[in-house]
């Protein structure tokens, strides 16, 4: 199977990567969406992941909403794996076109990829509510309880993640549709592919490969030319690097 994958690397030349928590796994950041992140969390805060990053509850309970934030969703000093490695490598030579990425983490362009696509934002861009004035990731770990401005002195300042009940950037979902709508080939790794809208990028593709490598089975794998259930890190890593 990774003859094949290498074998189809090598005949494409715009290839597009859809990715997902899996590909910041082997980066020891854990996937909050797992049984032991939901099981973590209801036993800490009474409540689910998914309940505690919406909208609604970063509105009703900011202050519980940071405590689990910055305990979950931040890993300042997170390393890129082999995964990020091998895509910028590939974009490097021409070959990949676009990294469309589900994570906050900022890995992808710690690993030196250029054209990235973060469909639910950045942890490392903040904006105050208010004034609207730009932090980096350092005003939210050093705060206690919830960041406030330092300009205005008053606005929450929140982070430019996409929360549960918030839309996607029109924008950003733009340009991934084109991306992948132009793509030769499509390599998606590290999700499940079962949260939506994002999930709903794989019916743009009319290119000529589809690649899926996950460990676990997707509803797509019927629909791809190649499944791999395995660490994306391992498998691009082993062909690329």
């Amino acid at each position: 199977m990774y003859e094949k994958l290498k074998e189809i690397i090598e005949k494409s030349d715009n290839i597009v990567f859809f990715g997902g928590a899996g590909v910041s796994t082997e980066s020891n950041i854990p996937d909050f969406r797992s049984e032991t992140g939901l099981y973590n969390a209801i036993k800490q805060y009474k409540y689910p992941p998914e309940q505690m990053l919406s909208r609604s509850f970063f509105n009703k309970h900011t202050e519980t909403f940071y405590d689990y934030y910055k305990n979950n969703l931040i890993y300042k000093d997170a390393k890129p794996n082999k995964a990020h490695m091998a895509l910028a490598k590939l974009e490097e030579m021409g070959k990949l076109k676009a990294v469309i990425t589900q994570n906050v983490d900022g890995l992808h362009q710690m690993a030196g990829s250029k054209t990235v696509y973060e469909l639910h934002g950045s942890a490392h861009r903040n904006i105050c509510m208010k004034c609207r004035a730009t932090y980096d990731l350092d005003i939210i770990i050093e705060s206690e309880g919830v960041p406030k401005c330092k300009e205005c002195k008053d606005g929450i300042i929140k982070p430019d993640v996409v929360l549960y009940e918030e839309p996607l950037n029109d924008g950003i979902m733009t340009k991934a549709i084109e991306a992948i709508g132009k793509a030769d080939t499509l390599i998606i790794g590290g999700t499940s592919l079962a949260v939506y809208p994002a999930a709903g990028l794989v019916h743009y593709f009319t290119g000529e490969h589809l690649v899926l490598i996950n460990k676990d089975k997707t509803p797509y794998d019927k629909k791809a030319d190649l499944v791999i259930n395995d660490a994306i890190g391992e498998v691009l890593g082993s062909i690329i690097l």
